[in-house]
């Protein structure tokens, strides 16, 4: 189970990684093997499904946003708790946004899908 103080934490570090736009630090919080979906996956990293596996494929598609987006900075609004996930509400470069978060017995996160107004 995913516990609130673990949720918080986790939070408030994913969202200072990407504010601070060190690929390495963002890419601390996740599993080498661990999946992402998102319809900026197709848009960006030109690939149909809208989904890519690993760190370095996901990696790379980071590489490239964050290289598209100087100005990028995420504001978190809301961090919801649930049994297995995490599902952080924020205000990114291009609107409101919504990810949820996977994680495995290690605590790291396994799977993300994220979610645009």
């Amino acid at each position: 189970m995913i516990d609130r103080a673990f949720a918080m934490d986790f939070a408030r570090d994913w969202i200072a990684a990407w504010n601070s736009h060190d690929l390495e630090r963002i890419l601390a919080h996740y599993r080498d093997d661990f999946v992402m979906s998102s319809p900026r996956i197709a848009l960006l990293a030109g690939e149909p499904s809208g989904v890519l596996s690993g760190k370095s494929a996901i990696g790379a598609y980071w590489k490239k946003a964050l290289a598209a987006t100087p100005e990028l900075r995420f504001e978190l609004i809301e961090t919801f708790v649930g049994a297995d996930c995490v599902v952080l509400q924020y205000l990114g470069a291009r609107g409101p946004a919504a990810e949820a978060f996977f994680f495995d017995e290690e605590r790291r996160v396994a799977r993300a899908a994220a979610s645009y107004a």
